[in-house]
């Protein structure tokens, strides 16, 4: 067994990377470009829309309250005739990176403290590179990647854009486990 204490550098610097990794998938290729697609006439939209004053926050359309209501003629009605929807509301105004760079940030370091928590529980002081690497990058995976699956698989997101973002949590998960196995306690 090694202690989280030992791990707080391959946590930090795991975290730095990834940081900088994906800031460079995101802003430097067109990588994720066709994650999404323009609604058509999307001026029309939201003119529409801006009446509403939709607040911030996720919805789904059309809705239901319980499975009963979902096999009402009308809930049916309103599915047939479309459009259905999961949508997510934004702010209106600026965009504003900050808050979600720190987030993002603070949840780089929660997946290298979980993979600290789950290597330094299987290896001890002195384990070889390869050891490190594999039980540390599946235990980035897990965190990066696995979670976004079920968002295609219930909400219909397109698997395209899954299945990008699930490369990127293979690469944030090999940062992750290169740099734990490099900084491991010897």
């Amino acid at each position: 067994m090694t202690g989280l204490s030992m791990l707080w550098l391959p946590i930090l610097v795991s975290a730095i990377l990834v940081f900088v990794a994906s800031s460079v998938i995101h802003m430097a290729t067109p990588w994720h470009k066709a994650d999404y697609r323009k609604i058509p006439n999307e001026d029309q939209a939201m003119d529409a829309l801006r009446p509403l004053a939709i607040a911030p926050g996720d919805y789904m359309t059309p809705f239901c309250n319980d499975m009963k209501e979902m096999k009402s003629a009308e809930f049916i009605a309103k599915r047939d005739k479309g459009p259905v929807m999961v949508t997510t509301v934004m702010p209106s105004g600026p965009i504003s990176m900050g808050a979600s760079l720190v987030q993002w940030f603070i949840y780089s370091l929660v997946v290298g403290f979980f993979a600290a928590y789950v290597v330094g529980h299987a290896l001890p002081v002195g384990a070889r590179y390869p050891e490190v690497f594999r039980l540390a990058g599946v235990t980035a995976f897990i965190g990066y990647a696995l979670a976004l699956w079920q968002i295609s698989i219930w909400y219909r997101r397109s698997w395209g854009t899954t299945l990008r973002a699930t490369i990127d949590g293979l690469i944030y998960a090999l940062l992750t486990g290169g740099t734990f196995g490099w900084l491991w306690p010897r």
